[in-house]
């Protein structure tokens, strides 16, 4: 993770452990980063808890993105990546942008010319 990217994080669709529904990149990815875009803040802090269970919950920063979301918040979900900092995105069920509220974060993140990591 030299230069800030937007990171697809997939994410569970069932009670299957992690290390055999996600691959072990994804992991070591997510365990890296400081900031996540997600639909549910509880659920995606299960979700990094399982893929290492000596995560910081606590040092990480959740921007929820849903449909109460107001639209003209989402690009600033990307300023840590102004600063260097990657970001995670992580969506309820599956891979994130695919028919989620992730997918304007990708169009914003492109738009803004910075890497979108599937």
């Amino acid at each position: 993770m030299d230069k800030a990217a937007l990171y697809l994080i997939p994410s569970l669709l069932g009670d299957a452990p992690v290390e055999e529904a996600i691959p072990p990149y994804n992991i070591e990815v997510a365990s890296r980063l400081k900031y996540f875009i997600v639909e549910n803040v509880r659920s995606a802090r299960r979700f990094l808890k399982k893929c290492d269970s000596n995560i910081d919950i606590d040092s990480l920063t959740f921007f929820e993105l849903n449909k109460h979301t107001d639209p003209t918040q989402i690009a600033s979900y990307l300023l840590p990546m102004k600063s260097g900092e990657s970001v995670g995105v992580i969506s309820e069920a599956g891979c994130p942008a695919v028919a989620d509220p992730g997918a304007d974060v990708v169009a914003i993140a492109q738009r803004e010319g910075y890497k979108v990591v599937p």
